[in-house]
């Protein structure tokens, strides 16, 4: 009774010291922000794989909070490092926090799948098996796959006196096998021994089935659960069961020894390191052996908290496999074709520079298609009077048009001068792939640039034209991936106009070389200046505020973390700036809070696009400063990146700026509104409101729907 009441004392005072804080954690921000992906998956109005795939974004993405974000806390833990997290909360308390409400998301995802989704498949012509679910002919089919091809590469790992515990490589389903020899006596538990099989990776998820009436998934564990006395002859099998782990997979630049020596080698390690880092969380059937959770517990020096309990499938990202086979990959919504950038024709462009020549191009893709950027680099690569290309790669596609396009550039005798950010994380290993495939055709390759990471998106190309050289420009927010380019929402601007490309020239000098420039016209850049040119933008409508002048700010970014920004944006809230803001995922400002907040609103928008624009509207007494660009508002996009935010200047680009924002909030299908505590609820939609999807309307714009814009 004393233990409950301590527990209840305990609780409550976290829940205080949470609610007291004028900030918002950063990593509880971020599993409300999945949640929100979660509540895509609850929607009736969606197709079942539809809500299957925002089932599988939620689990990889939950992959990665539990390897990064849980990681990086351990290393507080293990190492016996002071950390106070946003909301106030010390590093015990605050772990505690963080699994509960994890815990929470955990079950309350298991609900939507075992109650709303799964009892849709048989009207969806689909069916999750178990093994008793299958005819003899398909059994006899399940095990002869089993006996082809899955033992041949099963390798039973057994943990005793006489073996080390195994290295299980994270998010690898694994079998725990409790055995035991049958010829010993009971009271002997010596002889009960643990042992692991790992499913390997390169096998498909499903055992695949096709029926008439139905396709078939049965779980690749269930075939091996059935099989796995083949792997254990004349031994007493006790329990079985499936588990899954999560290691720490968070290194930072800083950790890097040497990055002057060999920063590629030194990245290559810290990925293979990933592999062996401290378990941070394990997924397991309930039906495991307390024997064997107990043994897990002491080993990876874990508690109850760090055990997940799947009730159903352990690994949800499976469900790519379902959503992609051939008979379902026509059921997800088909969006309707990019339509032309205004002041773009349809379809391929003869000479894109001549076009560029004329006017800027404002860029928004998905509704824009990309393909402009990549005519570019391709019309570039075999154009005889361009002399040279320089651009800065953050995450390129598998097989990238444009690493094909600098490489042809290449071959073509053109100077390419690429800065290839081999410390992307998670897509390490493919930047240094390809990076390496650019250096060896001739390209100049840069592997970043020291501690910093370079985030900024920017393209260069000069062009011998008449008596001298013409430059062109690409400035972005989002990444040279043509891929992602289909699933991200970003703003790009295609342009020859003198003053951006210089300001472009110079910044290359910068990053690739040893310059130190005085000042740019149209960019702001990061480390640097960033941070306080943006608070100097705040102030201003702070100051205009105060003498009653007209102000506002309108801020589209994917994350707000930076405390002197947000410390900024309070004062000016409290000076009268109507302030709106529209952040995706994490956002530590706590708005509408009396005397702190009470002019700030914040909406997050998700939906059928991940949002990945970046915009920032400052009022300026009726001639708004409006900037696009690479950063948000964190501390990592100030101090631990290079980063740049372009200034439009085009009235007809600012007004596609301006209209962005306005239909962003406007939303009344994909957004939620973020209150005072923390939570986010769902903007709700009058009756007699017109649906307004901001993942359908973009697809619409006319050049007559921009000067009606406006932000407030």
């Amino acid at each position: 009774m004393e233990d409950q009441k301590r527990l209840a004392r305990s609780q409550e005072k976290v829940s205080s010291t949470i609610e007291q804080s004028p900030y918002l954690s950063r990593d509880l921000s971020w599993l409300a922000f999945n949640e929100r992906v979660l509540d895509q998956a609850r929607n009736p109005q969606r197709t079942l794989f539809d809500r299957l795939k925002f089932l599988a974004i939620t689990a990889s993405n939950l992959d990665e909070f539990f390897s990064i974000r849980l990681g990086s806390l351990y290393n507080y833990l293990d190492y016996k490092k002071e950390r106070i997290d946003y909301s106030g909360l010390r590093e015990w308390p605050f772990r505690q926090t963080l699994l509960t409400m994890s815990q929470q998301f955990y079950e309350e995802r298991n609900r939507i799948f075992r109650e709303e989704l799964l009892p849709l498949f048989p009207e969806n012509e689909l069916r999750l098996a178990s093994w008793s679910d299958l005819t003899e002919g398909e059994a006899a089919a399940a095990i002869g796959h089993f006996d082809r091809t899955i033992f041949p590469m099963l390798t039973p790992m057994v943990y005793d006196q006489t073996h080390t515990f195994p290295s299980l490589i994270p998010r690898t389903l694994t079998f725990a096998v409790v055995t035991k020899n049958p010829n010993v006596t009971k009271k002997d538990q010596a002889e009960k021994k643990l042992s692991f099989i790992q499913i390997p990776q390169n096998l498909p998820r499903f055992f695949v089935i096709d029926r008439v009436e139905e396709v078939v998934f049965l779980p690749m564990e269930e075939i091996v659960r059935h099989e796995i006395h083949k792997l254990y002859r004349n031994i007493e099998i006790l329990n079985v069961s499936l588990l899954r782990i999560i290691r720490n997979g968070d290194f930072s630049v800083d950790d890097i020894d040497d990055v002057e020596d060999d920063i590629v080698d030194e990245i290559r390690q810290k990925v293979k390191n990933r592999r062996l880092g401290r378990v941070v969380k394990v997924a397991v059937e309930p039906n495991c052996s307390e024997w064997v959770i107990n043994i897990l517990k002491k080993k990876w020096e874990i508690d109850d908290l760090n055990i997940f309990y799947a009730d159903q499938l352990i690994d949800f990202t499976s469900m790519w496999q379902i959503i992609r086979h051939p008979e379902f990959r026509d059921e997800l919504p088909k969006s309707p074709s990019p339509v032309p950038a205004l002041g773009l024709p349809r379809g391929p462009i003869d000479d894109i520079f001549s076009v560029i020549r004329e006017r800027d191009i404002f860029l928004h893709h998905p509704y824009n298609n990309f393909e402009a950027v990549l005519q570019l680099l391709e019309q570039a690569a075999e154009d005889p009077n361009v002399l040279s290309i320089k651009l800065t790669v953050y995450r390129v596609a598998k097989n990238s048009r444009v690493t094909a396009a600098l490489l042809k550039a290449a071959e073509n005798g053109k100077n390419v001068a690429v800065l290839f950010e081999v410390k992307a994380r998670f897509d390490e290993e493919n930047n240094i792939r390809e990076a390496e495939r650019l250096q060896k055709a001739g390209c100049f390759v840069i592997y970043g640039i020291g501690r910093f990471k370079t985030h900024t998106k920017l393209l260069l190309i000069v062009r011998a034209e008449g008596d001298g050289v013409k430059r062109y420009a690409h400035l972005s927010s989002g990444n040279y991936n043509e891929d992602t380019a289909k699933l991200y929402t970003d703003v790009g601007l295609l342009t020859a106009n003198e003053v951006y490309t210089s300001d472009v020239a110079e910044f290359f000098n910068v990053i690739t070389g040893h310059s130190l420039p005085s000042s740019y016209q149209n960019l702001i850049t990061a480390p640097g200046d960033m941070r306080n040119n943006l608070i100097e933008l705040i102030r201003a409508e702070a100051a205009n505020a105060k003498e009653g002048k007209p102000s506002g700010i309108c801020l589209k970014i994917n994350s707000l973390e930076d405390r002197e920004t947000i410390d900024e944006l309070y004062l000016a809230s409290q000076a009268g700036v109507p302030i709106k803001l529209i952040v995706r995922g994490i956002c530590c400002l706590r708005p509408g809070r009396e005397g702190l907040s009470e002019n700030i609103t914040v909406r997050s928008i998700v939906g059928d696009f991940l949002e990945h624009t970046r915009l920032f509207y400052f009022h300026n007494e009726g001639e708004p400063k409006i900037y696009g660009g690479s950063a948000d508002l964190m501390v990592r996009s100030f101090d631990k990146r290079i980063e740049s935010l372009f200034l439009l200047v085009n009235p007809k680009v600012q007004q596609q700026a301006v209209q962005i924002l306005e239909y962003n909030m406007k939303d009344n299908v994909n957004a939620y509104t973020l209150k005072e505590d923390g939570t986010y609820a769902k903007c709700p939609r009058k009756a007699d409101e017109e649906v307004f999807n901001i993942h359908e309307k973009f697809f619409e714009v006319t050049e007559a729907s921009l000067p009606e814009a406006q932000v407030f």
